[in-house]
């Protein structure tokens, strides 16, 4: 499985490593954004750069295998995406090699960084500030679900942000006077359970989490909602895009190709210490109507006029 391809052993073009935990297929998109920006800075794959994809399709052994595998071949840069699994796992595997990360959470509150302005250490990155934005999803959702009293959360159990994501949610739900569910799942089987319960435990909304293994299982969890009529708060617009209510987040698509550049300005010979992470300016609000129409739903006319797309 770890076996080292031809052209990564090619040493007359810098090779990168492209460390992820989800499949590649739903991340189609981000991987064209991420090549968009190595392109903006004069890099492309097979002409002046070469590049080992590790696609760990949800397996977290299987991604701490992917990112040894990478270090002991010294590759000349990580791009770690897929969230902060994937950073914190190219950080425990290597201090030296550049890292380059894409991540929903706080990059200082993970420990990837000891300051976003300036990392001071081998990985830097972009930041998508999705667990900050979960006050926001709640707001959002209770103007969309008023009468909604116990709602839930699903989050990854493997995911190392998934205790702080558990102690915000709780703050935040308490604050609104509402009550949480906790769901757990890190694979399918589990997230077909969770749903399952949070039926039964007569939930009325639920909130999923800016996890990439669940970005890659979109459509799966999307289904999963209409089947349990479900109403649910998604971290990025590919949801509704898929079928889903609504979502409120920044692009994720930006953020790889603003990781592209970073990746193509240290092969250009700049230190990950002096890039500072960078983080969204622009944020979408998206509301799928036939989902709504089909829960019963009637999403209030002033969101729909402050939303960034409305999917009919």
């Amino acid at each position: 499985m770890l076996a080292w391809p031809l052209s990564a052993r090619a040493q007359s073009v810098p090779v990168i490593g492209f460390l992820n935990i989800a499949s590649r297929a739903p991340f189609a998109t981000f991987l064209a954004a991420f090549h968009n920006g190595l392109n903006a800075r004069g890099y492309a794959e097979g002409k002046n750069i070469a590049i080992e994809y590790r696609w760990a399709e949800g397996d977290h052994n299987r991604l701490q295998q992917y990112a040894a595998d990478l270090v002991r071949h010294q590759v000349a840069v990580i791009a770690a995406t897929g969230g902060t699994v994937s950073a914190n796992v190219a950080r425990t595997a290597t201090q030296t090699i550049p890292i380059v990360f894409v991540v929903g959470n706080d990059p200082v509150r993970e420990g990837l960084v000891s300051s976003v302005n300036r990392p001071d250490t081998n990985a830097t990155g972009v930041t998508l500030i999705s667990t900050e934005l979960l006050k926001k999803r709640i707001e959002l959702l209770r103007r969309v679900m008023p009468a909604a009293r116990k709602i839930a959360m699903l989050v990854h159990p493997q995911t190392p942000s998934a205790q702080s994501e558990r102690l915000d949610g709780q703050r935040l739900i308490e604050e609104a006077g509402l009550e949480l569910i906790i769901l757990e799942a890190s694979n399918e089987s589990e997230l077909d359970n969770a749903f399952d319960s949070a039926v039964k435990a007569g939930v009325a909304a639920l909130l999923v989490t800016a996890d990439g293994y669940y970005t890659s299982r979109r459509a799966q969890i999307v289904a999963l909602a209409a089947t349990h009529k479900l109403p649910t708060a998604y971290p990025w617009r590919q949801y509704p895009e898929a079928g889903g209510l609504m979502s409120y987040g920044p692009h994720i698509a930006d953020a790889y190709r603003q990781a592209g550049d970073y990746v193509g300005r240290i092969l250009d010979g700049a230190k990950p210490q002096d890039l500072a992470v960078r983080q969204p300016a622009t944020f979408d609000l998206v509301f799928n109507v036939k989902t709504a129409k089909a829960l019963g739903i009637e999403v209030p006319y002033p969101l729909l006029g402050i939303a960034t797309t409305v999917i009919e």
